[in-house]
């Protein structure tokens, strides 16, 4: 019996077979689209962000004109993210559908050459359950990728795009202190990026085990379908009384794991969900001084607490897609087993007769 391949290999194995669907030219123009929509749906954050302060501004001011015509502004805002967004979904959704359909059309390709259906059992270390990581596990390794890699290049956009006007915007803060004063430029910058890095180390550190918990019950479920699988293609009709208990441990089994990722998702939504609710009121709170000083209107006020809250997005995108990424590199994982399994017992095994 072989080793188990370690995570590092088996993502590297996925990778080498996955990326073979990247060399199309329909990929590439998926991806040119992508990445055009993400930039003009930052443009329209941009502009959006704006909105806020002159709308804000005119209500200060009670000009019922200006409040009129940002209003109009904001309808035509509203309706060109909505058609961006529409747009982004068709690109994810039809790049996800293309690529599943590539990476499990190979994967049955290798599963059935050279009879490795029959040969693949059990290598690696463990039961392949080649079945499960042709469906499953392949349709989750195609699915997110494309979710998270957009995510991660709006969030650096979105950072680049909104720490200036975090900067411009919030100005500097003089704190007094002893006989003088403290003038801190760019406060607010600094600020988020603290905030920004407390939120993910917390969740680095309460998500650390997340891989591994989601890897146990993606095992278990297929070792169950495998085990139901087995019971219902018997090739007798005797009783066998085994098959209770057999399949009631595979049960237990699975809903050990699950328990598991229970309590693994209660830490991880404590850190993702707190931050969700404290983030606006911290960029609000944050902007106030330089506002009870007059240094800003009310209309900045809210510009820099909405710019705040798009940098924490940006800098909380580990944060927000933690529990996505490990599922990931669970499913990418044991896709990569699989295909280290194929080339193992192509190298242990003599070809079965044809």
């Amino acid at each position: 019996m072989s080793a188990p391949v370690r995570p590092g290999m088996a993502l590297r194995r996925f990778w080498r077979t996955a990326r073979g669907f990247w060399n199309s030219p329909l990929a590439w123009a998926l991806i040119v689209s992508l990445v055009i929509g993400t930039m003009l749906q930052i443009v329209v954050q941009y502009r959006l962000n704006f909105w806020n302060r002159d709308f804000f501004n005119a209500l200060e001011a009670r000009n019922g004109n200006q409040i009129w015509l940002q209003a109009r502004i904001l309808v035509l805002l509203a309706a060109a993210s909505v058609a961006l967004a529409i747009a982004a979904v068709w690109g994810r959704m039809t790049f996800q559908r293309l690529w599943r359909e590539w990476l499990s059309g190979t994967l049955i390709e290798n599963w059935l050459a050279k009879q490795r259906y029959q040969r693949i059992g059990f290598a690696n270390g463990q039961r392949q359950n080649a079945e499960y990581r042709i469906t499953e596990d392949a349709r989750l390794a195609t699915d997110a990728p494309i979710d998270l890699v957009v995510g991660l290049l709006s969030s650096l956009l979105t950072a680049g795009t909104f720490v200036t006007v975090l900067w411009e915007v919030g100005g500097s803060l003089e704190i007094r202190a002893w006989q003088g004063a403290i003038t801190i430029p760019g406060y607010l910058v600094l600020a988020s990026v603290l905030y920004a890095a407390v939120v993910t180390l917390a969740m680095a550190l309460v998500g650390r085990n997340m891989v591994d918990v989601i890897e146990r019950k993606n095992q278990a479920e297929a070792d169950f379908k495998y085990v139901v699988a087995r019971v219902n293609t018997r090739t007798t009709l005797d009783l066998h009384p085994e098959d209770a208990s057999t399949l009631g441990a595979a049960l237990s089994n699975v809903i050990q794991q699950w328990r598991t990722l229970c309590g693994q998702h209660m830490r991880t939504t404590l850190v993702s969900h707190g931050n969700t609710l404290l983030a606006p009121i911290v960029g609000l709170i944050l902007c106030a001084p330089n506002y009870v000083l007059g240094a800003v209107t009310l209309g900045e006020v809210t510009q820099a607490a909405a710019a705040f809250v798009a940098v924490q997005g940006a800098f909380n995108w580990l944060v927000d897609n933690f529990p996505r990424l490990a599922e990931w590199l669970s499913s990418a994982n044991r896709v990569g087993m699989l295909l280290n399994a194929f080339d193992l017992v192509d190298a242990r095994e003599p070809e079965a007769p044809t």
